[in-house]
C-alpha cells in the first residue's frame, strides 16, 4: 500500500481567527482615536468662532460705547442650548452672516454680561460648556469637553 500524502497551502482556522481578532482590535483603536480628533476639531472651531465674536465685540463698543449682549447680567438667563441665541448674535454682530450657525462645530452661542463688560458662552449637545470672559482665555466650564 501506497500512500500519498499532500499538503494543503491554504490557511489553519486558527490563523484566520487571530487575523479577524487583530484587525478588530486595530478598528476599534481606529474609532475612539478618530471620534477624539473630531471632538477636539470641533471645540477648536467653537474656540476660534468665539475670538471673532470677541474681536466683533469690540468693534461693537467703539461704535456704540456698550458691548451687545443677548442675556442679562446672570449666566443662568443665557440658554446657549437654543439656536436662537446665535442667531440673533450673528444678526447684531455680524450684519446677519452666518459664522455660527453655518459651522460645523455643533456649539450655540450666546453672550451675557452688562453694558462695559461681557463672556461669550458656548454649549453644545453633548453638555461641553466653554466661557470666553472679555480680553480673557477660553475656559472650558466642565470636564465634558
Amino acid at each position: 500500500m501506497n500512500f500519498k500524502i499532500t499538503r494543503s497551502s491554504g490557511f489553519t482556522l486558527i490563523e484566520l481567527l487571530v487575523v479577524v481578532a487583530i484587525i478588530g482590535i486595530l478598528s476599534a483603536i481606529g474609532t475612539l482615536t478618530y471620534s477624539g480628533y473630531v471632538k477636539a476639531a470641533k471645540r477648536s472651531s467653537a474656540e476660534n468662532i468665539m475670538q471673532q465674536v470677541s474681536l466683533a465685540q469690540t468693534e461693537e463698543y467703539s461704535l456704540t460705547g456698550e458691548y451687545w449682549r443677548s442675556g442679562a447680567q446672570d449666566t443662568t438667563t443665557c440658554s446657549a442650548n437654543d439656536k436662537d441665541a446665535s442667531i440673533a448674535l450673528e444678526a447684531a454682530l455680524f450684519s446677519g452672516k452666518e459664522v455660527i450657525t453655518k459651522s460645523d462645530s455643533g456649539f450655540n452661542m450666546c453672550i451675557f454680561g452688562s453694558a462695559s463688560d461681557y463672556t461669550i458662552k458656548a454649549e453644545n449637545a453633548d453638555g461641553c460648556v466653554l466661557q470666553l470672559p472679555r480680553n480673557g482665555i477660553v475656559d472650558a466650564g466642565n470636564d465634558k469637553c
